[in-house]
């Protein structure tokens, strides 16, 4: 594997004004690296949440890995590869995932069992989410409040407790799934430091995930 590798930097779930979001790293010739302990190697290098090849964008196959682990199903990655490379669906380990696009919101879907296990660990305000403080590696913490309840606005931290580097998620779309999952409703979620994640309840189970999403800047890594 040659030491440098074409990399897009997305910032996907961005606030309203285009910044925050968490950062993405898109390889969109996966086969520049083509086995998965050197995709591994890779993805732990660029110290990114979640790090994706494209394998074949025609059919929606791509591989999603986190500095630590390779994943089946991951919201912020398929959002992101979705918006750049314009694709309606995924073929993934878990099962068919179909995206859409509107002027502003890039839009998938995915069914809650598909999320890993997360601890949703609700707080009685927003200020109390914003005065956390890390954790020690452990379990894996969604911590949210209600903003505006009856609007289905959140305040939301998310605490991977991987000891992987990545202490704080900044926007994470499987923890947005099974908390939608969990409340049966439509939230619109500020996490992090000021990303927007969108969830919508749809039919048989299926919920949507929806969030803007920006170009970072190429890079050689």
């Amino acid at each position: 594997m040659n030491a440098d590798i074409d990399v897009l930097v997305l910032r996907v779930f961005t606030g309203p004004d285009g910044r925050y979001g968490n950062p993405l790293g898109v390889l969109r010739d996966g086969h520049s690296v083509p086995d998965q302990a050197s995709r591994q190697a890779v993805a732990r290098r660029l110290g990114f949440s979640e790090t994706v090849f494209v394998d074949d964008p025609e059919h929606g196959r791509v591989d999603i890995y986190s500095p630590g682990a390779r994943l089946p199903f991951a919201g912020h990655p398929l959002v992101g590869t979705a918006w750049l490379l314009g694709l309606e669906a995924f073929d993934l380990p878990v099962g068919s995932v179909t995206a859409r696009h509107e002027p502003e919101f890039t839009w998938i879907t995915a069914r809650p069992e598909w999320a890993p296990p997360r601890t949703l660990r609700q707080y009685s305000s927003p200020d109390e989410i914003d005065a956390l403080t890390v954790p020690e590696p452990g379990e894996w913490i969604y911590a949210w409040a209600w903003q505006h309840e009856a609007a289905g606005r959140i305040r939301a931290r998310a605490f991977p407790g991987r000891g992987d580097g990545i202490d704080e998620d900044e926007a994470t779309g499987a923890a947005a799934l099974l908390l939608t999952h969990r409340l049966g409703r439509a939230l619109e979620i500020t996490q992090g430091r000021g990303s927007q994640i969108l969830t919508r309840p749809g039919a048989d189970g299926v919920i949507e995930i929806g969030g803007r999403v920006r170009m970072e800047a190429p890079s050689e890594r």
